[in-house]
């Protein structure tokens, strides 16, 4: 059965394109979410089982992806699928139904959030007279208009070429066979569909040189990074959670933050010093959403050693949307697949985001919630600010160790670094002395009490 949404009150904002006019408006489209019941599961499913996601969470999901790449569409349904058709995936009645719906509304493309083999691509596209993006080819579409950085840009051409590599098939006219010699007398030369696959998998192989000439620069950088130890910590989370808004927060960085599905794509990393003088290198990276593509993992395999690599680990939850806890295992799951253990809290640290969206009682309860675990989360808001100091403590004290207790005395000659005192530790008491000199009590994290023997040049008590 399908469930079937009002377009103009699921996308809004979209101007409307009408035959005929000389301007060309948005593309078009009609987005279709198949929802296998439970025995129709895959075995990787069964094996790992994972939160049933409800059709509505699924549904303004696979629109928010189409809205990443400015689709106007005309049409959105939910689909129950009891008996997925190899050739269709759909039953051969609403594949005409939405056969019809393509053809009234002159939808160029049509989505199937779900994983497509090549013949069900093929067969569909035939029916709907239509390209077909299953969710995988959505996403690699999304992350192609994405990529800024030259590393982008070549991992999502990697993805594309590794993801048409298997799209293939003797479908078209051009795929027809090749004589190898003149006339009818020379025997067959390599099919088109064999060529189209042979330069495929030159490109490939070209591309994978240059990815590893900017694996090793990257290497190179993050040598140097270790030389002068930085902490770094990383941000991960679902897709539009918040990381760059956060990232920005502390950083004061202007990373591009929108309400939008993979809005950022390229890794940006940034210097921090935090409240108490422990500087630290913040990376911000894609967002990780359900599914994500095998070929986008392996190609952005280079962006997420960044993650890999972090001393410490930020995982950001939007905590206003009812599918957080779904969200969260699948962060979770990618995370297990880097090999990074998400259970491990003295590494992995827990944010819930977007705390100044939820009503009184909820807050509460989820509060109340947190706090029950191991390791409570820490409740932020990006946006207002709320938290962030909170935040920004415990990522030091994890980074640097508890604060400590140190007493200096400070000749009239360095009475300069009076401030750098009062910005990078928490002065207890101050002592102004007869002779000039001062003495000063304060709470100083490790990293912060090196830095002060090195300004003295002398050894502190404390």
């Amino acid at each position: 059965m399908a469930r079937e949404k009002d377009a103009d009150a699921t996308v809004r904002g979209k101007p409307a394109h009408h035959p005929g006019t000389e301007a060309k408006g948005p593309t078009r489209a009609v987005v279709i979410v198949p929802v296998l019941t439970r025995h129709q599961r895959s075995d990787d499913e069964i094996n790992r089982p994972r939160l049933t996601r409800s059709a509505d969470a699924r549904h303004d999901e696979a629109v928010g992806l189409a809205r990443a790449i400015d689709l106007d569409l005309i049409h959105t349904a939910v689909v129950t699928v009891n008996d997925p058709r190899p050739a269709t995936l759909l039953g051969s009645g609403k594949v005409a139904e939405f056969a019809e719906i393509v053809k009234e509304g002159h939808a160029e493309v049509v989505v199937v959030d779900h994983p497509l083999t090549p013949v069900q691509q093929r067969n569909l596209e035939k029916e709907f007279n239509a390209k077909v993006l299953d969710r995988t080819g959505l996403i690699l579409e999304i992350f192609g208009e994405r990529a800024r950085t030259k590393e982008g840009t070549l991992q999502v051409e990697l993805a594309h070429l590794n993801y048409q590599k298997g799209r293939l098939v003797r479908s078209w006219t051009h795929l027809e066979r090749q004589r190898g010699g003149a006339g009818f007398l020379g025997g067959p030369g390599e099919t088109q569909i064999e060529s189209d696959r042979r330069q495929l998998q030159e490109k490939i192989i070209k591309l994978k040189h240059e990815l590893e000439t900017v694996r090793r620069t990257r290497d190179l950088h993050r040598a140097k990074r270790k030389k002068v130890p930085f902490p770094v910590v990383a941000i991960v989370g679902y897709t539009n959670a918040g990381k760059s808004t956060l990232f920005n927060r502390l950083t004061g960085a202007g990373v591009l933050a929108e309400d939008m599905l993979f809005a950022t794509l390229d890794p940006t990393l940034r210097r921090v010093r935090l409240q108490h003088g422990t500087p630290i290198i913040l990376s911000d990276t894609v967002g990780f959403i359900s599914d994500l593509p095998t070929h986008l993992v392996a190609a952005f395999r280079a962006t997420l050693e960044e993650v890999v690599e972090a001393d410490l680990v930020l995982h950001l939850r939007d905590i206003s949307d009812p599918d957080t806890t779904a969200q969260a295992e699948d962060v979770e799951r990618i995370l297990g697949d880097l090999g990074v253990d998400a259970s491990d809290t003295k590494r992995v640290i827990e944010v819930w985001n977007k705390i100044d969206l939820l009503d009184d009682g909820n807050r509460e309860r989820l509060l109340a919630e947190g706090a029950g675990g191991k390791a409570p989360p820490i409740a932020i808001s990006a946006v207002t600010g709320e938290g962030i100091d909170a935040l920004k403590a415990l990522i030091e004290t994890r980074v640097s160790g508890e604060l400590e207790k140190t007493t200096v005395t400070l000749s009239p000659a360095q009475l300069g670094q009076v401030d750098w005192l009062y910005r990078n530790g928490d002065v207890v008491s101050r002592i102004d002395n007869e002779d000039g000199s001062v003495t000063i009590s304060l709470l100083a994290t490790h990293s912060a009490r090196q830095e002060i023997e090195s300004r003295l040049h002398r050894k502190n008590s404390g």
